[in-house]
């Protein structure tokens, strides 16, 4: 589409959701993580104030503490929260959240599937991404091809693994139980005498992003389990690294937008997921690198797309997971844990 049409479909777009929005919203309160400021300040926060009238204001921080002072204020505070599925479905079973009217986010049609409604009647998710395996092609052959490969004999002392307390570390526990051929529900002894097999590959489980990359900058580790986000740090550090290809698939984690039971402004809540879902916008966040579009009719280029989770053959591949089952038992699981990897 020539940018001049674009334009203009902007404008119509800008008018009919300024005659839609309540009139006296003075004040819209967004709790995020603070992550790529200028680029959510130029792409969401200046358009979005210029539409609705409003002052945007920000309360950041990460999943837990933001999802803990909104408990601590029950539900009251914010307009609209930003957070990963597995604290999205904590606030759910808190009471923290309300249901989202459908009809007034009109957008979450053009969803892929997974993200117009993964926890039911509450918030959609905006971005997807992938927790997956990286490896280093210049010390790892043969490739990694499957979650099974993590317990190969020629990987000994050779990996660093997300900690249980960390957003994927729970997911290598389903690992282990899927390598043990068990449910690790209902199994969890079958599934933890997979991770003790699992433990002298291990040279250290890793609490940040940071620490990971560090550890593969050094030589002590050549094969990890991240999030995608990660990747483009990791090649700048060692451009040797491979995003595995798995033919067992790898895991979505979505980030989800839900309106508090508290909001003050809870029809301008539903304009600005509207607003953040649409094409534009989605097409905009992926393009600047902040996030991967999950509004299906978003089209990027190939160098855009090689970055993200994208197209609906990546998203069909990826593992959902359960979080109302995954929360209370990465509880069960934290000694167990602790007791095969000596922490």
């Amino acid at each position: 589409m020539p940018r001049y049409q674009r334009l203009a479909l902007s404008s119509i777009s800008a008018a009919a959701l300024l005659a839609a929005l309540p009139a006296g919203a003075t004040t819209f309160t967004i709790s995020w993580w603070g992550f790529n400021g200028d680029k959510m300040q130029e792409i969401i926060v200046n358009p979005f104030q210029e539409l609705c009238g409003c002052e945007v204001v920000f309360e950041t921080g990460n999943n837990g503490d933001r999802l803990n002072r909104l408990a601590m204020r029950s539900g009251a505070g914010v307009d609209v929260i930003y957070l990963t599925d597995s604290y999205s479905q904590a606030g759910i079973e808190q009471g923290l959240f309300q249901p989202i009217d459908r009809a007034q986010v009109p957008n979450i049609a053009e969803l892929y599937d997974l993200a117009q409604a993964p926890q039911g009647e509450f918030g959609p998710a905006y971005t997807v991404g992938r927790i997956g395996l990286v490896y280093d092609s210049a010390r790892v052959n043969p490739p990694i091809t499957s979650w099974n490969d993590l317990w190969r004999a020629d990987l000994a002392s050779s990996l660093s693994l997300p900690n249980i307390t960390t957003t994927a570390g729970p997911m290598v526990v389903l690992q282990a139980g899927r390598h043990a051929g068990v449910d690790a529900y209902t199994d969890e002894d079958a599934t933890f005498a997979a991770l003790a097999e699992l433990a002298p590959n291990i040279v250290t489980n890793y609490n940040t992003g940071s620490e990971m990359i560090n550890l593969f900058s050094t030589g002590e580790i050549s094969v990890s389990m991240t999030q995608d986000f990660t990747l483009g740090r990791l090649r700048d550090a060692v451009p040797t690294i491979e995003w595995a290809t798995l033919t067992d698939g790898e895991i979505a984690v979505l980030n989800t937008i839900n309106i508090p039971t508290g909001s003050e402004n809870v029809e301008l809540a539903h304009q600005f997921i509207n607003f953040v879902l649409s094409a534009d916008i989605q097409r905009q966040l992926a393009e600047q690198g902040v996030d991967a579009p999950v509004n299906a009719t978003v089209e990027l280029s190939p160098e855009a797309a090689g970055m993200w989770t994208y197209g609906q053959e990546q998203i069909d591949s990826l593992q959902r997971i359960d979080y109302s089952q995954l929360n209370p038992a990465r509880d069960r699981w934290l000694d167990r844990w602790n007791e095969t990897f000596g922490m």
